[in-house]
């Protein structure tokens, strides 16, 4: 805002000190006016004070111009309207000048001690008139009236221009104020909209990758298992039947299942968990994530699932049926069995599942060892293969690696403040260990 209250705006419209070419257009047009009227002011008070009609004419001209610079520099308006009032002169002067200045951004006791000088200024210049004139005239008025009729005249030439002035300009600031907060409320609106989308898709980021986790252990040890049975079949088909036959059993089994849980977290996805067919509304990317792990965590044995995932009481029948596929595994438990909360059974399932997985990947017909240790306050499991045997052409399987179960399985231990190493052993193995806070 300018020093006169008004609206500063960013693109400046008007020439020199002006906002708006409107404002200087009624700025000039107010100081002629006020020129004009002070030019025809300043030829009676030539005449009183004996000095040419001209140069009386030529200071009203040069005082009642003034005006034009009233945004700029209102006080100067109102001083030189001051200096010219014992002239008579000056009436839209100094009623505008005062009006400036009550309306702009002064200090208010700057306003009251020149509009204070203003109103004693009239006050007396028309006290002393009055009296001049009615004693010239010969009228006999009481002593009352001279007093009356100067504060009445002061105060109507002071008193509606300051109070006009004082509102307009609260009413600019106020409307100022409200216009910067509005502008303030709208960039934090901007600034929190962004931020929310940018959690958003931060959380669709975490849930996408939660998923694709979740699949990527239930399914992929299964199709891997249902691999390594059918390269078995396909080896022995013409050499030993009942055990084709009963392989194939084996990779049907793996194949329901897998199935099964495949449709589970397909329709999680699709109707945002619980199967209720009610609710047919959009379900929010981070309840379908949960849902989805928890569908996806579920064993599907014999067509029961568990709403709280995988157990480590199904670790004998996770090797078992790696040991129906070939591989030699050898199960070790040490410390006392008791139960942990569901999140740490099936973090630490997943991890000897996945890595079982990987040993049928990477080294097929490998021993492998799995250690499991229940300590005070924490869950310790390790998965160690020997190095695989030469592999066989006949039996390969050949079972593609997409490289994120390590990277999964760290996560899911890091995120419940365990540790997760993974290398190979000197031996030419492999080794996965991970150790999980049981609390």
């Amino acid at each position: 805002m300018t020093t006169t209250g008004e609206d500063h705006v960013t693109a400046r419209g008007g020439p020199a000190w002006w906002d708006r070419r409107r404002g200087a257009v009624l700025d000039v047009s107010l100081g002629a006016v006020s020129a004009l009227e002070c030019a025809v002011e300043g030829v009676p008070f030539a005449r009183d004070a004996g000095i040419p009609v001209g140069t009386g004419a030529l200071f009203g001209l040069l005082a009642g111009s003034v005006l034009v610079v009233r945004r700029k520099w209102p006080i100067a308006v109102v001083l030189v309207a001051l200096a010219i009032t014992p002239a008579e002169m000056g009436f839209l002067l100094g009623v505008v000048g005062l009006y400036t200045l009550a309306a702009s951004e002064l200090p208010r006791r700057i306003i009251g001690a020149l509009a204070g000088m203003t109103f004693l200024g009239t006050l007396i210049v028309t006290f002393v008139r009055l009296r001049q004139d009615m004693g010239r005239d010969g009228v006999d008025v009481g002593d009352w009236f001279f007093p009356f009729a100067s504060i009445g005249t002061s105060l109507g030439m002071t008193a509606p221009p300051l109070l006009l002035g004082l509102y307009v300009g609260q009413r600019r600031r106020l409307m100022e104020s409200l216009r910067e907060r509005a502008d303030s409320l709208e960039r934090e609106l901007q600034l929190l909209a962004e931020r929310a989308e940018e959690r958003a898709e931060w959380a669709r980021g975490e849930e996408r990758t939660r998923i694709a986790r979740e699949m990527h252990d239930v399914v992929a040890h299964r199709v891997s298992l249902m691999v390594v049975h059918a390269a078995a079949l396909q080896a022995v088909a013409r050499k030993d039947p009942e055990k084709a036959v009963k392989n194939a059993a084996l990779v049907g089994d793996m194949g329901r299942q897998a199935l099964t849980e495949l449709r589970e977290m397909l329709g999680v996805l699709r109707s945002g968990g619980g199967g209720a067919r009610a609710e047919r509304a959009s379900v929010p990317l981070a309840a379908v994530g949960v849902a989805a792990a928890v569908a996806a965590s579920r064993a599907a044995e014999g067509g029961e699932a568990s709403s709280d995932g995988p157990c480590l009481s199904e670790l004998d029948e996770l090797i078992g049926q790696s040991q129906a596929a070939g591989m030699v595994v050898d199960l070790s438990v040490e410390g006392e069995t008791r139960p942990y909360a569901a999140e740490v059974e099936s973090t630490a399932f997943r991890v000897v599942q996945e890595a079982l997985t990987n040993v049928h990947k990477h080294a097929a017909g490998a021993k492998t060892y799995v250690r499991l240790a229940h300590r005070v306050s924490e869950i310790a499991m390790q998965v160690e293969n020997e190095p695989p045997p030469e592999p066989s052409g006949e039996t390969s399987a050949r079972l593609p690696s997409g490289g994120n179960g390590l990277v999964g399985m760290k996560e899911r231990v890091a995120a419940l403040g365990g540790v997760f190493v993974s290398g190979p052993t000197d031996a030419g193995g492999f080794r996965v260990s991970a150790v999980i806070p049981a609390s």
